[in-house]
């Protein structure tokens, strides 16, 4: 069984560092269980980097820079690597978003996951799909994807 190949936006991460509830929780588990493959580029898994380690998400979700370091090694290792061939922009209205809508489409994603469906308008002239953490888990429990 091939895998659904799926982007996840940095917001999506943010909300696991903050709470071990709710439907991004939940995606960690189902990719922990192999239920899908998680594509990263080199810039969007910096991008988790930097954002998970400001102060304000430390102290939000009462982790540590050490905690962070262990949790992204661990993630790393679920992750699938797609290196930028071609570069989109500018396609979006917030040019920080462009690396995760590049990694989608370089990487021939079949989902792109984020809690800001709305910034991601223009992934509709590339058929992409942009599903929040509930609506792709709910495709993933219904043996959609």
């Amino acid at each position: 069984m091939k895998l659904q190949r799926v982007v996840l936006d940095t917001n999506v991460l943010a909300a696991v560092a903050c709470s071990r509830n709710g439907a991004a929780f939940a995606l960690l588990d189902a990719l922990r269980a192999n239920q899908f493959c998680m594509l990263a580029s080199v810039p969007l898994f910096l991008e988790y980097e930097a954002v998970l380690k400001r102060p304000e998400r430390l102290a939000q979700g009462q982790r540590s820079v050490v905690s962070v370091d262990a949790f992204l090694d661990a993630l790393v290792l679920r992750v699938e690597p797609v290196h930028l061939y071609y570069l989109w922009r500018p396609q979006l209205r917030d040019a920080a978003d462009e690396m995760v809508l590049e990694t989608a489409l370089n990487g021939r994603a079949g989902a792109l996951v984020t809690f800001n469906g709305g910034d991601f308008e223009a992934a509709r002239k590339f058929a992409l799909p942009v599903l929040t953490p509930v609506e792709f888990l709910q495709q993933l429990n219904q043996g959609e994807m």
